[in-house]
């Protein structure tokens, strides 16, 4: 957990500085990412807010540099992570690798239904957004699952461990590491594709593009998606194929906005819409799949797609009521995404009270979040003593902004 003491260093005086090092001019520098000067050169004086994921993505591109460069924020490799949390992650890693199935476990396979109960709690914690606490039981049980994978249950540990894949992915990713994020998502598609269920193949490619898109790269993220729900659409009369569809689906249209294309992305949501109108809400494969899911991630696409008042808008529609029943996890982030349009259209003082909604809700993600640091900077920049500067100033002091 990020230190009060310590203080993260603006996303802007990294494009600053990754910008002089290649020597290039302001100009050449937007040009490459496909912005005006005038916009990288507000971005580099603090006086816009790098809290876009489309943006950032755009600009570590135009660096050639890792999202992650660009970011710099999360567990791994900077000075935020705690050295319990930082070992925590390096075992799943490794866990992860050692978990090959080309290759003959260490241990002697065992009982599933104990690893089956373990892993249920790892999905717990990880919708409760308890990443250390996950990180923790994550490498044991790898190594448990893979050499279950070998033994007389191997239908049952397959399928388990392409899920305990999926959930060390995206706790290893809201960690901060998301090159490792991608790993260890191919590691549960070599699972899945062991396992021969469709639906296990649906995860691990929800996985694998999940983890792409930490990364900032939505042209394979959309690749993968697209080819799984083609994949996917002939058994949807399988348990939860149904589910797994839509949210293939959503990360398509998420995907095809990232790079641009508005009106497939919208025809993929509307198709994932139409799932969600049959299946309803669904706790299925820990996804949380079901219409208020979706209309949480509109909240989140047209923040990043540069509407921040459409944003606001359809947030405002969400019954909250409907919210109530997704994820800790989800719930988090609709509150980061609805402060970060709010913050964008000047919406101060609500936008402070949503991060702290998602605070409260998820402190280590919050803390942890490059996006929620910017926007948290980006607030405190534009705010005057009134109102709110008590709680402000102490939000940013836990996310690492000096006040």
């Amino acid at each position: 957990m990020r230190s009060p003491s310590v203080t993260t260093e603006p996303i802007g005086e990294r494009l600053r500085i990754l910008r002089l090092q290649r020597n290039w001019s302001i100009r050449h520098a937007a040009s490459r990412a496909g912005i005006s000067h005038v916009q990288w050169g507000r971005l580099e004086r603090g006086e816009r807010s790098a809290d876009n994921r489309f943006m950032l993505a755009a600009l570590a591109k135009a660096l050639n540099v890792p999202l992650g460069d660009l970011t710099g924020t999360g567990a791994i490799g900077t000075e935020h992570g705690d050295t319990e949390t930082r070992s925590a992650i390096h075992h799943i890693v490794q866990a992860s690798i050692e978990a090959d199935l080309e290759d003959p476990p260490a241990l002697t396979d065992g009982p599933v239904e104990p690893l089956i109960q373990r892993l249920d709690l790892v999905m717990d914690l990880r919708l409760k957004c308890d990443y250390t606490g996950a990180a923790k039981l994550i490498p044991p049980l790898l190594c448990e699952l893979h050499a279950a994978a070998f033994g007389d249950e191997q239908a049952r540990a397959l399928e388990a461990l392409v899920l305990a894949q999926d959930a060390a992915s995206f706790v290893i990713r809201y960690l901060g590491d998301s090159a490792s994020a991608v790993l260890i998502a191919d590691r549960g598609r070599q699972a899945a594709t062991h396992s021969q269920n469709p639906v296990m193949l649906g995860l691990s490619a929800w996985s694998q593009a999940h983890a792409a898109s930490g990364c900032g790269l939505y042209a394979r993220a959309l690749r993968i998606a697209e080819r799984a729900a083609t994949e996917l659409e002939p058994h949807t009369d399988k348990p939860n194929a149904r589910e797994m569809l839509g949210q293939l689906y959503m990360m398509t249209g998420f995907s095809k906005l990232a790079l641009g294309d508005t009106g497939a992305a919208e025809a993929a949501i509307e198709e994932a819409e139409r799932i969600a109108r049959l299946t309803g809400y669904s706790p299925a494969l820990g996804l949380n799949f079901g219409p208020t899911t979706i209309d949480v991630w509109r909240v989140s696409m047209n923040a990043d797609a540069g509407d921040p008042r459409a944003a606001v808008r359809i947030a405002r529609d969400i019954d909250t009521s409907g919210l109530a029943t997704v994820s800790r996890s989800r719930q988090a982030a609709f509150y980061i995404d609805t402060a970060r349009a709010l913050s964008n259209i000047d919406k101060d003082t609500e936008a402070l009270r949503m991060l702290l909604n998602a605070e409260r809700l998820a402190p280590q993600r919050v803390r942890l979040s490059p996006l929620v640091i910017e926007t948290a900077r980006h607030l405190l920049e534009k705010s005057r003593r009134g109102t709110g500067w008590t709680e402000l100033r102490a939000l940013c002091e836990r996310v690492g902004v000096n006040p």
